[in-house]
């Protein structure tokens, strides 16, 4: 019995894997991709890989003329056969999953991923509605103990409203929304059309959106399913060293899930869509905490009321001028009479012109406790084990309002960065040896999070599954 296996025997509850991933194998993929979405899937799967093969066949000193960032290589697991093809074989790893110590697991594709990112419109939709009806059928022998998550393109809330509809109509349960969008710059496509490519911008997709995503909320909360987001920013702004990829590779699906999370909070949506819970995954937990704080704080001084504080029309120029007779040098003196440097306009001018000054305003916050309830009650994070700073969520004594956030465990077997599959849950439960966290917290963080992050927005989610009976109990 594997060290897993009998750490599973001993807890007393079920583990459940928020974020495992499977190798898709290309030469078996692709032609059931073509069969499926025809050529203009598979062009999709093309595009998908283009940035990676470039970024390895140019010369570093090629990717530093062109400002090309050095991409993943050696990215898949070697020196376990078969663990390797555990991550390929999703009927080997349904037969592996005890052996790994993990009850229910809900799968991410890898190839996958990029799908919903192809700018090409017709190649995108053609590929994500192909690869979810190839999931569907990969998978239904296996769902008692493995699901997969649905690629939902975001370009518009039209085609994402259209991919949930046809997941939820194939049975997919998890669903994986693109976010960070390429844009182009309305400047440079008007005055430079020849270098639109060149010049992008990345919707969030819950605040300055070009579209209003509501209707895409609306729909999930109807077809009850919990979006998740599953996007990295390697290769962009300060992730772009053409020759180090850990460079690029650190921290870089928490720079992404921070960059939505903030959006979608800001932009209100947990206010206006209490009922939807939102995952963010394989960036940890550590970004969350900060966030969390810095929000907190942030709302503190940038309030409607606190930015009463920093009215220009408050100042009283003729108390400052006294002043400065007082105690300043003659240069300001002068140029405080002559109303130089300083102001009391407090009109659109000074503020940018825009039509509400407080940031919040769409989260309707009338306490600071309120956003506990706004980004604590809906917000998960998906955790890998070897994560240090999954503690930190914990932690109540550091968090505002003693406020636990919400991880999801997440195993990321089929990656570069699990040597070992049936190594993942022990070194998860190092944080319990370690007395980082309790075996209460342990549970909430392989077991209850993930049974109420997906659970607590469609209660049938468990449903047939090995982990029915203790879910519906944790539900309840």
């Amino acid at each position: 019995m594997s060290e897993a296996a009998k750490l599973r025997s001993s807890l007393g509850h079920p583990v459940i894997d928020a974020d495992g991933h499977w190798l898709e194998y290309a030469p078996v993929v692709g032609p059931a991709m073509r069969k499926i979405g025809g050529d203009a899937a598979v062009r999709a799967m093309e595009m998908n890989g283009e940035r990676v093969r470039r970024s390895l066949g140019m010369t570093p000193v090629e990717r530093r003329r062109e400002h090309i960032a050095q991409e993943s290589f050696w990215g898949a697991p070697t020196k376990n056969t078969r663990d390797r093809a555990t991550a390929m074989m999703p009927r080997l790893l349904y037969e592996r999953l005890d052996e790994l110590g993990i009850d229910f697991s809900i799968l991410f594709p890898t190839m996958g991923l990029g799908l919903p990112r192809v700018n090409d419109d017709e190649a995108r939709l053609a590929a994500c509605s192909a690869f979810n009806t190839y999931q569907a059928e990969l998978f239904e022998p296996l769902k008692d103990r493995i699901t997969p998550a649905a690629v939902i393109p975001m370009h518009t809330p039209d085609e994402a409203i259209a991919e949930l509809e046809h997941a939820s109509a194939l049975g997919l349960k998890a669903v994986m929304l693109n976010s960070m969008i390429d844009r182009p710059i309305a400047k440079v496509a008007e005055d430079r059309p020849d270098a639109s490519d060149l010049a992008t911008w990345y919707d969030m997709i819950g605040l300055d959106s070009v579209y209003d995503y509501d209707p895409v909320w609306e729909k999930c909360r109807e077809l009850k399913v919990s979006p998740t987001f599953h996007r990295g920013s390697r290769g962009r702004a300060f992730r772009m060293s053409p020759t180090n990829f850990c460079y690029n590779h650190i921290g870089h699906f928490a720079a992404a899930s921070e960059a939505v999370c903030k959006a979608i909070f800001l932009g209100g949506v947990t206010r206006r869509f209490p009922e939807l819970n939102f995952g963010f995954l394989e960036g940890g937990v550590g970004f969350a905490c900060l966030l969390y704080a810095d929000l907190i704080g942030h709302w503190n001084i940038r309030n409607g009321k606190a930015l009463e504080d920093t009215n220009p029309a408050n100042l009283k120029p003729d108390m400052l001028l006294e002043l400065a007779q007082e105690y300043g040098p003659p240069e300001m003196v002068e140029a405080i009479r002559a109303g130089a440097g300083v102001s009391t306009n407090n009109g659109p001018q000074s503020t940018g012109g825009i039509d509400e000054l407080d940031d919040y305003s769409a989260c309707a916050i009338d306490q600071a406790s309120d956003i506990k309830d706004l980004f604590v009650g809906p917000f998960y994070f998906g955790c890998e084990a070897d994560d240090s700073s999954n503690a930190w969520a914990f932690n109540t004594d550091c968090n505002p309002f003693d406020a636990e956030i919400k991880t999801l465990f997440g195993s990321d077997i089929g990656h570069f960065d699990v040597q070992e599959m049936a190594g993942v849950l022990p070194e998860a439960w190092e944080l319990v040896e370690d007395e980082r966290i309790d075996e209460a917290g342990f549970k909430r963080f392989v077991f209850e999070n993930p049974v109420h992050f997906f659970g607590g927005t469609n209660p049938s989610f468990f449903d047939g599954t090995r982990v029915a009976q203790e879910a519906a109990a944790v539900l309840a």
